[in-house]
């Protein structure tokens, strides 16, 4: 009599991954034929020069700009049919909040918890959401601002702030496009360390960045767009011995990205948020 040998545990699926995908605006395509894929615990930083495509691609991801072809998958769900958006966390770009937003730094991270609350329902907090808010303050070095009124903070602490935001959804990836871009240094060093601090924790990134100077020691993998395309994928020293093969705007300070307005989105979508001001570029 032969014994059935135990069923080998099976492999998580990777948290995104995209086979010759293609995004753009209507039916204009601005990335075209990417492959990536990207498994829990790394921190991937997309790089590349102004309006070659990379925030067009992390947007794709979001539902945030139009699927034109390919394969796009999250936790091995097709995106078309993927509706479990508080795994996903997002900070759009060059976003600061409103200086007519009269809300505190907390009621602002509160907003995160929307995701994990019925529509038609007002959000009443319980003590875990309560516990939820508190900690996201912590990781970003905000919990003696909980209070404060956001319209007193500094770019820099509305940017921890709205990172604090994504991370109060509980997600399972936090997207970030150009969480470093606009802000002085001393901000831009405070932020790396909120990024560190997420990374020793196993939270997995993706992080469009010009200031890859910044993320040193925290990116696990860079993958390089240039002419929306995949021009790199690979490791920090690898992408150190062939930085010159790439455009210099690909490790450059920000100006903007893709000069476009997204003309549609997933009603479902995490996007920026409802405190959030109205006609924001998203570029």
């Amino acid at each position: 009599m032969t014994t059935a040998s135990p069923a080998e545990p099976t492999a998580a699926p990777p948290i995104l991954r995209l086979r010759q995908a293609s995004f753009g605006y209507t039916d204009q395509p601005v990335v075209q034929g990417a492959d990536l894929t990207v498994r829990a615990g790394e921190v991937v930083a997309v790089l590349g020069p102004n309006g070659s495509g990379k925030s067009t691609l992390v947007r794709g991801l979001m539902g945030l700009t139009t699927h034109l072809g390919g394969e796009v998958e999250l936790f091995g769900v097709p995106r078309a049919e993927f509706h479990d958006f508080a795994r996903l966390g997002y900070v759009p770009q060059r976003h600061t909040l409103s200086a007519s937003v009269r809300a505190t730094a907390a009621e602002i991270v509160a907003v995160g918890r929307l995701a994990h609350h019925h529509w038609w329902r007002p959000l009443l907090r319980s003590a875990r959401d309560t516990e939820i808010v508190e900690r996201a303050l912590e990781v970003v070095g905000l919990s003696e601002r909980a209070a404060a009124d956001v319209s007193t903070l500094s770019g820099g602490q509305q940017r921890r702030v709205l990172i604090a935001r994504a991370l109060a959804s509980d997600p399972d990836i936090l997207v970030m496009d150009e969480p470093t871009a606009g802000i002085d240094a001393a901000n831009q060093h405070v932020l790396a360390e909120v990024l560190s601090r997420l990374a020793r924790r196993g939270t997995t990134m993706v992080i469009v960045t010009h200031e890859l100077a910044a993320l040193a020691g925290i990116v696990t993998r860079i993958v390089v767009i240039q002419s929306g395309h995949v021009a790199f994928d690979g490791t920090p020293d690898a992408f150190a011995s062939r930085a010159g093969d790439f455009d210099a705007g690909a490790h450059d300070h920000h100006d903007d990205d893709d000069n476009r307005l997204t003309p549609t989105a997933l009603a479902a979508a995490p996007a920026a948020g409802p405190l959030d001001p109205k006609g924001v570029r998203r570029s």
